[in-house]
This record gives structure tokens, C-alpha cells and sequence, in this order.
């Protein structure tokens, strides 16, 4: 009798084990998410603390300028482009567009691609300047 039930699959264990790209860029969509909420919760920190008085945005100013400041700054924004840009790709496929498997692997290219575009253009900015 053959058993058809899902199977468990230890990572760890498995060398040459690939993630398929959908499931790659939904892993990708929660450790953003996982991300921005630290992230968002240094950034309101941040603000607190420059608009309590002139001295401290001061503070808060030089510390930005710091390359530490901007690695946290990276990935923030990082985050936010990739699950805004993943957030879209959940929505359209919320209506039906893409819903089949080599949809499904389309909108995942497509995420990583314009993520990627859009995080090179963010780096730039950030630590070249515009």
C-alpha cells in the first residue's frame, strides 16, 4: 500500500536541498516583515529622541552619519522594499492572476528582480548620497 501522505524533510540534514523560488521569496516576505518590526521600532526611537530638543537631534544627526547607522538604515529600507514589492504580488495574486505553479514562479522572479533593482538604487543613496 503506498502512503501518500506529506513527508517531514530535515533541512539540516539534506545537502543539495533547494528551496523552490516561491517558497524562497515567501520566506524572503516574512523575514522582511520579521525585520521592519525592529526596524520601524529604531526609527520611532530615533524620532522620539530628536524631537525632544535641539541637542539631541543633533545627536541623532551624528549618529546617522555613522557607517553602523547606516547598515541599520540599509535594512530597514531593504525591508520595507521587499515586502511592500511582495505585498503587491500577494495582491494580485488575491485576484486570481498568477495562481497556477509557473505564475507563482513568474511573480517570485519578478519580486526578486525588482526588489534587487530597487535595493541596489536604496544602497546607493544611502551610503553614496544622492
Amino acid at each position: 500500500m503506498k502512503d501518500n501522505r506529506p513527508t517531514n524533510i530535515d533541512l539540516a540534514s539534506i545537502s543539495g536541498y533547494y528551496f523552490p523560488i516561491p517558497a524562497l521569496a515567501s520566506i524572503l516576505h516574512r523575514a522582511s516583515g520579521i525585520a521592519l518590526l525592529f526596524g520601524m521600532g529604531f526609527l520611532i526611537w530615533a524620532l522620539s529622541k530628536s524631537l525632544h530638543s535641539e541637542q539631541q537631534f543633533n545627536e541623532v544627526a551624528l549618529f546617522f552619519a555613522t557607517p553602523l547607522a547606516k547598515i541599520i538604515l540599509w535594512i530597514v529600507v531593504s525591508s520595507v522594499i521587499y515586502h511592500f514589492v511582495a505585498g503587491l504580488k500577494h495582491l494580485v495574486m488575491d485576484t486570481g492572476i498568477g495562481e497556477t505553479l509557473v505564475g507563482a514562479r513568474i511573480f517570485a522572479w519578478g519580486v526578486l528582480i525588482l526588489s534587487f533593482i530597487l535595493i541596489a538604487v536604496a544602497t546607493y543613496i544611502i551610503f553614496v548620497g544622492v
